[in-house]
């Protein structure tokens, strides 16, 4: 089976958020770095799931959850962005994560409106 675009976006992002917590731990930031690290890789991981959903509903909830991890994972990269934490730029991981949050938004609202 032909793996998809957002699961492939979302594993190339993870391995992109790695590095970055990486370079976070490095630097010595070690509490929003933690926090980046789970959201963003938590966004394939839920993809994953949906892709072995048992129903519609299911495959709605689980990337209704990777949906919210993305949203949460921009809230990180804009805080480090913001904040002066770091001098490491984030502008790629935002740009992918707003690419990842536009292809989510579009599945889960296609699903429910397949659903109603």
């Amino acid at each position: 089976m032909k793996e998809s675009i957002i699961e492939k976006k979302s594993f190339e992002f993870s391995l992109m958020i790695i590095e970055l917590y990486k370079a976070l731990n490095n630097e010595k930031e070690f509490v929003i770095s933690k926090q980046l690290l789970r959201s963003g890789t938590s966004i394939g991981a839920n993809i994953q799931e949906a892709s072995a959903a048992f129903s519609k509903k299911d495959f709605l909830y689980k990337m209704s959850i990777s949906s919210k991890e993305a949203r949460e994972t921009k809230y990180w990269l804009q805080l480090l962005e913001k904040s002066n934490l770091t001098r490491i730029n984030v502008e790629k991981q935002l740009k992918n994560i707003q690419d990842i949050i536009n292809i989510l938004t579009k599945i889960v609202k296609t699903t429910k409106d397949r659903l109603s």
